[in-house]
């Protein structure tokens, strides 16, 4: 009975986890809200998510990765200053200003065009191939197509109102809410193109990522465009604000966000997303992302007052779909290759891999950096 307890959890582990990071990384929507409802500016908030990240990230990184990261070379260097740029200075910085202009579960739902915009930017840089005329060269641009359709239902439909809930718990001040509002009936088109700007910035990081993490492992890697980004969030800040008053933290919303979102998603639900795509594959990790939005609809429809509209609904949908659909034909492609490459292997002959480059890149929005370190994953499989 103890044994088939044990298995037991051990087969439920991976899903824990991955339910556990998509509501992690979806109230990262809900405190940026709370933030800059308290005043904030999202160019001051991002410089101290990503210094607090790098503070938590390079610890890690020396202590589980020191007999195995190989030397830092000056083209390490610039790879990990393009993922500090595209993952995290500008991207962070666009979905910020979109999160202020538009909504949570709005970012949420956008951030799923992730996958489809990764695999057309991979076709454009051509380390993806297209085969429109294979099932799943069509499978892959139907659920592209599908998510960009999506994307602009969310733009620019709203629809009938719908009210889920008897009763809110306003967490928003009446003002701020109020304010809140008026920035979403007023900006919402911009906040749309940031969004979709901000997915493209993350789209660029993850090809580029899948590239760096070939030769460097995955903590110093995410530790290396932590601190990247950190520095050039911080010179754009310090460019753009001139009140140093902003700057000034106290125990309040502002620090919470800052410290959960610096330890909590850019820390540990990397680690735990990386070590669930090495058990069950990446395909398993994405098909968690809906969980996200749905946290994200319920917390933020009851406690930030945000309305959910009939166009939403049907948005998220076609992006949902969309997504699916993209990530069956990449399966289908990656099991073909698969099986092809047992093959060649299998007759003797010189064993190839036909897996382009940018296959977990267009798979794994979060986390698409290389396998944990055999520290890391051990002390997962034991916990």
């Amino acid at each position: 009975m103890a044994k088939y307890s044990t298995s037991m959890v051990r087969e439920l582990k991976p899903m824990i986890l991955m339910v556990i990071s998509q509501v992690a990384f979806g109230a990262v929507n809900i405190f940026y809200k709370l933030a800059f409802a308290d005043g904030m500016r999202v160019r001051i908030l991002i410089p101290y998510r990503l210094w607090f990240a790098t503070a938590v990230m390079v610890p890690l990184a020396l202590v589980l990765e020191r007999n195995g990261r190989p030397k830092l070379t000056w083209m390490i260097a610039f790879q990990g200053f393009l993922c500090g740029l595209f993952g995290a200075s500008l991207g962070h910085n666009l979905s910020g200003e979109s999160l202020f202009l538009t909504s949570a579960t709005f970012i949420a739902a956008m951030s799923n065009l992730i996958p489809a915009l990764t695999f057309i930017m991979a076709i454009l840089f051509r380390v993806e191939s297209l085969a429109i005329r294979t099932l799943t060269g069509k499978a892959k641009v139907l659920g592209t197509v599908l998510g960009i359709a999506g994307a602009m239902v969310l733009t620019f439909y709203k629809g009938l109102e719908i009210n889920i809930w008897p009763f809110h718990v306003h967490l928003l001040h009446h003002d701020q809410a109020r304010a809140a509002s008026e920035h979403n009936s007023g900006d919402h088109v911009w906040g749309s193109l940031l969004a979709v700007i901000s997915c493209v910035s993350y789209a660029a990081w993850l090809i580029i990522q899948t590239k760096m993490s070939q030769r460097y492992p995955c903590y110093s890697s995410t530790s290396l465009m932590c601190l990247m980004g950190a520095l050039q969030a911080t010179v754009y800040a310090l460019c753009t604000e001139k009140d140093w008053s902003a700057w000034k933290l106290g125990w309040n919303i502002r620090l919470v966000t800052i410290v959960y979102t610096g330890l909590v998603p850019s820390g540990l639900m990397i680690v735990a997303t990386a070590w669930c795509a090495r058990i069950r594959g990446p395909l398993y990790v994405s098909s968690f992302y809906p969980t996200g939005l749905i946290f994200v609809a319920i917390i933020a429809s009851l406690f930030l007052d945000e309305k959910l509209y009939l166009g939403s609904i049907i948005g998220a949908v076609l992006i949902i779909a969309g997504l699916h659909i993209v990530l069956w034909g990449k399966g289908k492609e990656m099991k073909m290759a698969q099986s092809l490459d047992t093959k060649i292997s299998r007759d003797g002959l010189t064993e190839i891999s036909l897996v382009s480059d940018g296959n977990q890149a267009a798979i794994i929005p979060i986390t698409a950096s290389a396998q944990p370190s055999d520290a890391s994953s051990a002390a997962l499989d034991e916990a």
